[in-house]
């Protein structure tokens, strides 16, 4: 019997057709006529993605789950394991359900058995998804999209095989295969923006996997490169919202490259555009504005996002990188000891293999060690991110590792600190990081005065406080001008008579009398408005110059020459 053909004004088919165009509002309609009729499970899938895309939940929630029940009542598998794959992102995506979540999952695996169709490739993308983004399985997740890469080359799936391609270079990136992760990632988003992708969804996530794996690489070049393109296809297209997640991981490149008001622009346009829908995916939004507030200076505002990220529904993306957030939030603060705590607890959540997610929590142990001069201690994270870099060599990782040796070398070897801070001065410079890179002059500028080289100490930090404000990093061109100021300014020369000359700076004096009071550095940083690793830094100068061994000996030596 031949099948008689459907009306060109059938709903279903117009739904479908909208969602092709990407009219969301128009494809509800349309699917919402078709139910008028007969409540089918296809017209009430397509309803539930268009509403997906308009970020109705609750009309998403409901009709995925009604279709799903009627396409076990079919008999129909594929169909009941399909909605069921989608029911389980939705849960992350809306909820940061992990629990549900996973139900659905073992409810899709159960019905698809592993069949070579669409729906499991579809199923083996959003294990691989939910592994990368929310588990930090990166082997895992590589080995899932392998599988579903293979799978889209026999079906002869173009989106499948390409939405793979894109997740496995973004896992291989996480393990530190970078040039092999990104060569995958080149070649997805080629196909993506060409036109080559049918299915709107697989183009954007395609898309969004390469700016996010160069955030991750620092890779400032590439990013730029790709998210030109991406922003023209946005301005002609209707499917905002995977650019609006584009954009949030765009914005941590910008972060890098110093475009700091750029990067803060876009930030709050997309937790706003998020929020409004899928709230759950505004997590890395948030946690990325407290990266900014927190290399801003401005701590309680950073402190504020990061304690919002971790809520519900945010936790569930957010939990790991708020760890970090809040080390380099007490580090900026000068609590030392707290930054080593996050970290910790940061590092003992990653799996060892994701070596480019865990270079980020090495270089705040190492720093937080150093600060309190525990250099013995900063020598085995020291190791593991001199081997991360061996094997991921790009130039802002091999620039890590070098300030990182450049901060353990000073405590013991002025001469190999400043090797170690010019190379890393030299490749932060070459990735486009300003903010680095003045970090960097600043610690080469003090082992360069600890060497008498003061005028080329004295160009360094100049030049770091004038990047740092350049960019905004108040906070941090503070700390530049104070090293300045005690090695220059006038009124911070040597005190006393000539008889009797004190080798201590005024400020260093100033300090020498909070100490004299019996203020702890904390107290004395909240009276003199600088923070608690300043004033570190102060007093082990004092010690220095004055060959003694303790605040005690140090306050002693101030009283006898009336200085306290």
């Amino acid at each position: 019997m031949t099948a008689i053909p459907q009306a060109p004004n059938d709903p279903l088919d117009a739904g479908q057709a909208a969602l092709s165009r990407a009219a969301w509002q128009e494809a509800r309609a349309c699917f919402e006529a078709a139910l008028g009729g007969a409540e089918t499970p296809e017209a009430l899938e397509g309803l539930g993605l268009a509403c997906w895309w308009l970020g109705d939940a609750t009309c998403l929630f409901a009709a995925r789950e009604r279709a799903y029940r009627l396409y076990r009542h079919r008999h129909d598998d594929r169909g009941a394991g399909r909605v069921a794959t989608c029911l389980a992102m939705d849960h992350c995506t809306f909820r940061g359900e992990a629990v549900p979540a996973g139900g659905w999952i073992r409810r899709a695996e159960r019905l698809l058995k592993g069949a070579a169709c669409q729906e499991f490739g579809g199923l083996l993308i959003v294990k691989a998804n939910m592994a990368l983004m929310y588990e930090h399985d990166a082997a895992g997740a590589q080995r899932l999209a392998a599988e579903a890469g293979s799978l889209g080359r026999t079906l002869g799936d173009i989106d499948l095989e390409m939405l793979a391609m894109a997740f496995e270079g973004l896992a291989l990136v996480s393990l530190g295969r970078v040039g092999e992760g990104m060569r995958c990632l080149d070649e997805a988003t080629v196909a993506a923006l060409a036109g080559e992708m049918s299915d709107i969804d697989a183009t954007c996530t395609a898309c969004c996997c390469m700016i996010y794996a160069c955030e991750k690489t620092r890779d400032v070049e590439r990013a730029a490169q790709w998210c030109a393109q991406l922003e023209e296809r946005s301005r002609r297209s209707s499917y905002q919202l995977m650019f609006a997640l584009c954009r949030v991981h765009y914005a941590g490149v910008l972060i890098w490259r110093g475009a700091w008001a750029e990067a803060e622009a876009a930030l709050a346009d997309a937790i706003g555009e998020i929020e409004q829908t899928h709230r759950a995916q505004a997590a890395g939004a948030l946690v990325t504005m407290a990266t900014l507030r927190c290399r801003q200076g401005r701590l309680d505002e950073a402190a504020a996002l990061l304690e919002r990220a971790e809520a519900s529904p945010y936790r569930m993306i957010a939990h790991n990188p708020c760890l970090l957030g809040r080390a380099a939030l007490a580090l900026e603060a000068g609590d030392a000891e707290a930054a080593i705590d996050y970290t910790d607890r940061f590092l003992r959540s990653v799996p060892v293999e994701d070596r480019l997610e865990r270079t980020a929590g090495l270089e705040l142990l190492v720093r937080a060690h150093c600060v309190l001069g525990n250099v013995e201690a900063a020598e085995e994270p020291l190791q593991v991110l001199r081997a991360a870099s061996a094997t991921i060599d790009t130039a802002p990782m091999t620039a890590a590792a070098r300030f990182a040796e450049g901060l353990v070398a000073a405590a013991h070897d002025a001469a190999t600190a400043k090797r170690c801070f010019e190379d890393a001065v030299e490749g932060w410079v070459r990735s486009g990081a300003p903010f680095e890179a003045a970090d960097a002059r600043l610690e080469l500028g003090r082992v360069l005065f600890r060497l008498g080289r003061r005028a080329a100490a004295i160009e360094q930090v100049r030049a770091a406080c004038e990047a740092l404000r350049a960019i905004g990093a108040e906070r941090a061109a503070e700390r530049a001008q104070d090293l300045l100021t005690s090695e220059l300014d006038p009124e911070d020369r040597p005190a006393g008579d000539t008889d009797m000359a004190c080798p201590l700076s005024h400020r260093e004096s100033e300090i020498l009398r909070l100490m004299a009071q019996g203020l702890t550095n904390r107290q004395i940083a909240i009276q003199l408005c600088r923070s608690e690793h300043t004033v570190h830094r102060h007093v082990a100068n004092i010690l220095t110059k004055l060959d003694l061994p303790s605040r005690a000996a140090a306050v002693s030596y101030g009283a006898k020459r009336g200085l306290v």
